[in-house]
């Protein structure tokens, strides 16, 4: 249990830094001012484990914990001060989807780490997977009037779904340890990473 603990703390925290960054680079490039910035942050950093800890019927850790929104608060002051949202665009750009990725495989390991703990099903693993990857984008995106990534970018949440599902298999074989999640997020980034850039999709409905 120490070790489960311990390894669903480093993906959180690896995750709530990533989507920290990436909602502060959306907020900026919406033009939203501190407040806005700080609540679009937060929401991405943080929402998706608010979303996860209620259906695993868990008390939140975000809630009742100080460090998860201290962690937002650091990322976005070294962000400010480092004036990120003034970088280059391209180089902008790149930052954001990159912490984006990392966000979303990180997160898909803590909401499957927590399914596991929660003893849920191969199916109740997967979905907690996406709630936590994808809940706080959409709750931000929703909030912004835009239509959210989980629905439109290139194989987000399918990525998210394949990352609960080797979880939940290498539970089931014992093979749960740093080791193996280590080499979970490595192919799981590259593979996020490669479907974005090879603009990768499920197939659309013509009409």
């Amino acid at each position: 249990m120490i070790n489960e603990t311990f390894l669903l703390n480093i993906a959180d925290f690896i995750g709530i830094v990533s989507f920290a960054l990436s909602g502060f680079y959306v907020a900026t490039k919406d033009r939203l001012d501190l407040l806005g910035i700080f609540i679009a942050s937060f929401i991405t950093a943080l929402g998706g484990g608010i979303i996860r800890d209620i259906v695993a019927n868990k008390t939140s850790f975000t809630l009742s914990h100080s460090y998860p929104i201290l962690i937002v608060i650091f990322v976005l002051f070294l962000s400010i001060m480092f004036k990120l949202h003034k970088k280059d665009k391209i180089l902008k750009s790149n930052l954001m989807i990159f912490s984006d990725s990392v966000g979303l495989i990180s997160f898909s390991i803590s909401g499957a780490l927590v399914g596991l703990s929660a003893d849920f099903s191969l199916f109740g693993v997967a979905l907690l997977a996406v709630i936590t990857a994808t809940g706080g984008g959409v709750m931000r995106d929703m909030l912004l009037n835009k239509i959210p990534l989980l629905l439109t970018s290139e194989l987000y949440g399918t990525i998210s779904i394949i990352v609960g599902f080797i979880i939940y298999v290498l539970n089931q074989y014992g093979l749960i340890n740093i080791f193996t999640l280590i080499i979970v997020f490595v192919c799981a980034l590259l593979f996020r990473l490669f479907a974005y850039y090879k603009k990768w999709h499920l197939p659309h409905l013509d009409n």
